[in-house]
């Protein structure tokens, strides 16, 4: 389901955007909590344009070439850069991307709280989910 001004995703199966070359999901905890949804949904509505045209591009396309748009943060996690938001993800089996956590970045590097918060949640899930795999 795509972004209108009352429906941001469809909460049941957590898809932020599919395309033909990604599912970008949103990450729900074992108690159905999602920190970057719950970050998304305060946002204004020109940030939460400039993070889903970045999820656009990547589930149509399958790459976003710009660094200061998508860029490879280590320990297989990846990080939406919508200025000045930051959206951490990875990548699982089955051409999904699920989006962990988020938050405003406020200095030049990726603070270490959020990129452990990131890792955390990627264990969580395969946890949750048994079946699935990374990619």
């Amino acid at each position: 389901m795509w972004y209108n001004q009352t429906t941001i995703i469809d909460k049941k199966s957590c898809v932020i955007y599919k395309g033909p070359f990604f599912s970008i999901e949103w990450f729900y905890d074992e108690k159905g909590y999602s920190q970057p949804y719950e970050y998304f949904l305060k946002a204004s509505a020109s940030q939460k344009r400039k993070f889903l045209l970045l999820v656009k591009k990547m589930g149509d396309f399958g790459k976003i070439i710009d660094k200061t748009k998508f860029r490879n943060e280590d320990d297989k996690i990846y990080a939406f850069k919508p200025q000045p938001d930051r959206y951490l993800c990875f990548f699982k089996l089955g051409k999904k991307i699920i989006v962990t956590n988020a938050f405003k970045k406020k200095g030049e590097k990726l603070p270490s709280q959020e990129k452990t918060t990131a890792v955390k949640n990627m264990e969580k899930y395969f946890l949750i989910h048994k079946d699935d795999k990374e990619e």
